[in-house]
């Protein structure tokens, strides 16, 4: 866990010399850095040579503290020169192309990135006034956008001195950026493991907005600090001996709750502050899980325990998959004290892994794969203190996770979450289908830009409207790059319908009569037989299929010619495939032989995904089959029935989603299956099936499941990454015999 050292919680002086800051610091430099360090100090001392900052603190003694900080973190040189340089472009002094010549490309990045995310943070709603959602959406915002996570860190620093130092600033100032610590800074402080930043952000921004409150728990606290520590010394020593005197192998560490903390959970269970259970705490951490159980015992028989005070959340874990065994017990002075008790395992992964505090202490709806990617940039930080620098190469940290979504701000501040990729088009329909309409031009950043720009995250957009304007079918073309959204698109599809509806009918009333004469004049032939052999529930419907397009002159004369078409028309069978979602294809989805709206299904042996090179087959009675070329079916057919084969392509699918067979060779399917919920959750796949199996001459395991994906890319993708996974070892897409 990254951590703040102590020393550096007070400013440092203003005229320290440069060798002595450098000795107090945590990072260890080469003679190289230590020269690039210097450099940054000496311009850093220039450029801010009296200059001062809002809150009347000097900017050079600011950003000699915000690199203090981050030296604490053990960031790397480019991190702290950084830091001490980062606010040149509040002063308009930035020159990216002098920076990078003299301290490389890095360095001028990460300070155009903290510029960004201040920017950000400030162009939107006044802390307190916007939603749960919207806050958590610029939280992913800033994440996302800061494709070097060291930004992140510097922008944290920052905040954690400017509030600091807020003494001077008029009390409206102080509430809102204590506000907006609280919304924005402290939670990302906890997702990415600093905890002891996230502490002091919390407590002074509670000192600042509930100066009684903080005053009456610090009083509380303070009566009691040296009892307290003398306590949790005590205790660690009793368990420690009692566990050994056991044989137990345990690391027994005390910790005591932060104000903040202390508060929130006053509020939030209307406990007063003596009733609460864990203003001294003890962790203990063992090898294995009988350890864990065998602690337990020590412990209570050690101590009283409190009824109702016991939680096992190793045989039952939470939803979030943490783990460890909870226990209040009233200790030898009389006082309660809450035992965590988890193996060393167990630790790591609270903190570091998919069960990390945050998830369940923060509430609000759970984000798998946002979850997964905080989790590998915590995984990413303990590595940085782990391992030497030259084991450690600085791309690890480069944040490349947020690769398919994109955070973006509407003039008034509020976050959009859209596609990467997505167009300013994309953004008027996610907005409103109404503004998508009318949309006729966009500004990004307050500069105009075509409506096929590609939108990175941070980008402000404006939409600029008609009041009579109307889609373009140019915006259909995926050649044409206007719209990356499927959602979109089918809002565009969807009001071409409705406009052309009548025009469309008139039309196919036209070329039907057009092609009945063609055809030797049937005036007996009746329309809803036709509509009806043609599978639509309105005459009309039929008519502006023809008039549209989807239905050709041949399919037509197919109707026609077509024994009994002349007949009372008895009704047809509707096959199981056509009740049932998984097998059933929009009329817009698939085109055979050129013609669009075909009675077609899915074969169920090969199950087609949107991609597929797909063929069809001409049934007796149920229409057309549609398979995949390389479907051992199709090369049967090709034998026996060649001539009903006939060509496919995909068309429109929209929303479309398709059934796929996924076999997957595992040494621990019930594991496996948790991981692999987590990506069909971020990748919005649904699981439709799940079995296990086992070959009892090769002792292999399988898993076969059933999904339900959008296209074949989004199935690849998800393919991807379970074969990544630890216990998958082969994944294989297959067919039904």
């Amino acid at each position: 866990m990254v951590d703040v050292s102590d020393e550096f919680e007070n400013l440092p002086d203003l005229d320290i010399p440069f060798e002595d800051w450098v000795r107090r610091l945590s990072c260890e430099l080469s003679q190289t850095e230590l020269a690039r360090l210097r450099l940054a100090w000496e311009q850093a001392q220039s450029v801010y040579s009296g200059q001062h900052r809002a809150s009347g603190e000097g900017c050079f003694r600011h950003a000699l503290s915000v690199a203090t900080i981050l030296a604490g973190m053990r960031l790397d040189a480019d991190a702290v020169i950084a830091g001490l340089l980062h606010a040149l472009p509040s002063l308009g002094v930035f020159e990216p192309a002098h920076l990078a010549a003299e301290f490389g490309e890095v360095v001028p990045s990460l300070i155009d990135g903290v510029a960004q995310v201040v920017t950000v943070s400030e162009q939107r709603e006044p802390p307190g006034k916007q939603s749960t959602g919207q806050v958590e959406a610029l939280r992913k915002m800033i994440l996302a956008m800061a494709r070097d996570i060291r930004v992140v860190f510097i922008a944290l620093a920052q905040r954690l001195v400017d509030i600091r130092t807020l003494e001077r600033r008029p009390v409206t100032v102080q509430q809102r950026m204590a506000r907006q610590t609280l919304e924005l800074y402290a939670p990302l402080a906890n997702r990415l493991g600093l905890l002891r930043l996230k502490w002091e952000l919390e407590d002074r921004s509670l000192r600042i907005l509930k100066p009684a409150d903080y005053r009456c728990i610090a009083r509380l606290l303070a009566e009691r600090r040296v009892d307290r520590e003398r306590d949790i010394r005590a205790l660690q020593r009793q368990a420690s001996a009692a566990l050994q005197q056991a044989g137990i192998d345990a690391q027994v560490t005390g910790r005591a709750k932060h104000i903040y903390s202390i508060w929130r959970k006053m509020q939030q269970k209307g406990l007063d502050f003596h009733h609460l259970l864990d203003i001294r705490a003890i962790r203990v951490l063992v090898r294995t899980i009988p350890d864990c159980y065998a602690a337990l015992g020590v412990i209570q028989s050690l101590w009283q325990p409190i009824p109702d005070g016991y939680d096992d959340y190793i045989a039952t874990p939470k939803a979030n998959n943490y783990q460890s065994l909870h226990a209040a017990v009233i200790g030898p002075t009389g006082k309660s004290l809450e035992v965590q008790i988890r193996t060393r395992e167990m630790h790591q992964r609270a903190e570091l892994g998919v069960a990390a505090h945050w998830r369940y202490k923060e509430g609000g709806r759970r984000d798998a794969a946002f979850d997964d990617k905080v989790a590998w940039l915590r995984q990413l930080l303990q590595w940085g203190q782990e391992e030497a620098s030259e084991y450690a190469p600085i791309d690890r940290y480069k944040a490349e996770l947020f690769e398919h979504r994109i955070y973006v701000l509407t003039p008034r501040g509020d976050v959009l979450d859209l596609p990467r990729g997505a167009t300013p088009l994309d953004f008027a329909y996610h907005v409103h289908t109404q503004i998508g309409h009318r949309c006729r031009g966009a500004k990004v950043n307050a500069k105009m830009v075509p409506l096929t720009h590609t939108l990175q995250s941070g980008d402000q957009v404006e939409v600029l409207t008609a009041r009579h304007a109307e889609p373009s079918r140019d915006w259909l073309n995926p050649n044409l790059g206007y719209l990356k959204s499927a959602q979109a698109r089918s809002r565009v599809r969807r009001w071409f319908r409705l406009r052309d509806f009548d025009r469309n009918v008139t039309d196919g009333r036209a070329l039907l009569e057009r092609e009945l004469r063609r055809l030797g004049g049937m005036p007996s032939v009746s329309l809803e037989r036709l509509a009806q052999r043609a599978r639509f529930a309105k005459p009309d419907e039929f008519l502006a299929a023809i008039g549209r397009g989807d239905i050709t002159g041949g399919y037509i004369a197919g109707l026609i010619n077509e024994p009994g078409s002349l007949e009372e028309p008895k009704p047809w069978p509707v096959p199981a495939h056509r009740r049932g979602k998984s097998s059933r294809v929009g009329s817009d989805a698939i085109v055979i032989d050129g013609v669009g709206n075909l009675l077609t299904r899915l074969a169920q042996c090969c199950r087609p995904v949107a991609g597929d090179c797909i063929i069809g087959y001409i049934t007796r009675n149920q229409g057309i089959s549609v398979h995949r070329r390389d479907c051992p079916n199709v090369a049967r057919l090709r034998k026996t029935a060649s001539a009903r084969l006939i060509e496919a392509v995909w068309g429109l699918s929209g929303e479309q989603r398709y059934p796929v067979d996924v076999e997957i060779q595992t040494d621990d399917p019930q594991g496996l299956l948790k991981a692999i919920s987590t990506v069909l959750g971020s990748e919005q796949v649904k699981l439709l099936e799940a079995v296990s199996c086992s070959e009892q001459q090769t002792r292999r395991m399988y898993m076969n499941l059933t999904l339900e994906v959008r296209d074949t890319e989004q199935m690849n993708r998800v393919m991807h990454r379970i074969a990544a996974m630890r216990h998958a070892h082969g994944v294989r897409r297959v067919t039904r015999t």
